[in-house]
């Protein structure tokens, strides 16, 4: 599975719904989970509001759950695709 980091800030809209903002992650990671994913969210202090590690099964998922996430209106978000240890270890075989 493809591993992701997520930068999220709240829109003017989460801001005022912040009280909402564990159910709606809560729902969150659960949409993620039928993907046949899994994600861990932290609230977070400084320029993001919240930071998200995940992994996903394809690229058309990740593509899919960040489009719903934008779509809802609570977030702006950064998405990163991160490699594992063994994921970089083959890909710098390949570096010429």
């Amino acid at each position: 599975m493809a591993s992701y980091v997520s930068l999220f800030r709240w829109t003017d809209e989460g801001v005022r719904s912040v009280k909402d903002t564990v159910s709606r992650t809560r729902d969150s990671i659960a949409a993620i989970e039928k993907l046949g994913g899994k994600m861990t969210v932290l609230w977070t202090q400084g320029r993001y509001d919240l930071v998200a590690i995940g992994e996903l099964p394809t690229e058309e998922a990740a593509m899919a759950l960040a489009l719903s996430t934008g779509k809802a209106g609570k977030v702006r978000t950064e998405t990163l695709r991160a490699f594992s240890i063994d994921e970089m270890e083959r890909i710098l075989r390949k570096v010429t």
